[in-house]
């Protein structure tokens, strides 16, 4: 059983590397780097998502799927449209819909940043320009519903941007568990990376049973 744990924009493979190494050594967990997946391609969520799905796609089995921020966009849409492909789902810190005005503001920022700020990110400043204007418009709520797997939420109780989403994935998903991490921000897997760990642990144990 394959466990994929996909980072967020502005983060980088190597955020998981701390959770990842107090996880349980059963199954296989791969984190992609979501630049390396693009393949070159122009850094559009259209592109994004198609390598992404073309990679999740190369495992024979089903998946379990964890993402945070992008990554947990990039996981649901994956889900929703592949659902016998998803054997569980992990949304942390994932809006379902992007918040407009937040982007446009934060946009206007990207661009007085010098460019060596973007060294830690997925994208460099450019792409990442260039991607969070193809992104903007997405909207996941008419179809959250369809979401049938098992689903975890979590969410740092400091990430505000990210907590009303959390509640709506909580309603809208059927039986979903929802786990709000204290003390912690928007990137748990960096911020609180024994305790993220903990929790997804204790939920695909639950759930490989059925496997």
């Amino acid at each position: 059983m394959a466990y994929i744990l996909v980072h967020g924009l502005g983060h980088k493979v190597t955020s998981w590397k701390e959770t990842v190494s107090y996880m349980d050594g059963d199954g296989e967990i791969f984190c992609p780097d979501l630049t390396t997946i693009l393949n070159g391609k122009d850094a559009t969520y259209t592109n994004l998502y198609a390598s992404f799905v073309e990679y999740c796609s190369s495992y024979n089995a089903q998946i379990n799927l964890c993402g945070l921020s992008l990554g947990g966009i990039l996981a649901l849409n994956y889900a929703l449209d592949y659902p016998e492909k998803v054997k569980t789902l992990v949304l942390i810190g994932a809006p379902h819909k992007i918040p407009k005005i937040l982007f446009a503001i934060q946009n206007i920022v990207f661009r007085f940043m010098p460019k060596s700020l973007f060294e830690k990110t997925a994208f460099n400043k450019k792409d990442t320009s260039v991607f969070t204007n193809s992104i903007k418009n997405l909207d996941f709520c008419d179809r959250i519903h369809n979401i049938m797997c098992p689903t975890l939420i979590i969410c740092g109780r400091k990430d505000s941007a990210n907590l009303k989403s959390a509640h709506y994935f909580n309603e809208s998903i059927n039986n979903a568990k929802f786990v709000i991490m204290e003390n912690t921000g928007h990137v748990v897997n960096e911020e609180s990376p024994k305790e993220l760990a903990m929790e997804l642990n204790n939920f695909f144990r639950l759930h490989k049973a059925t496997n």
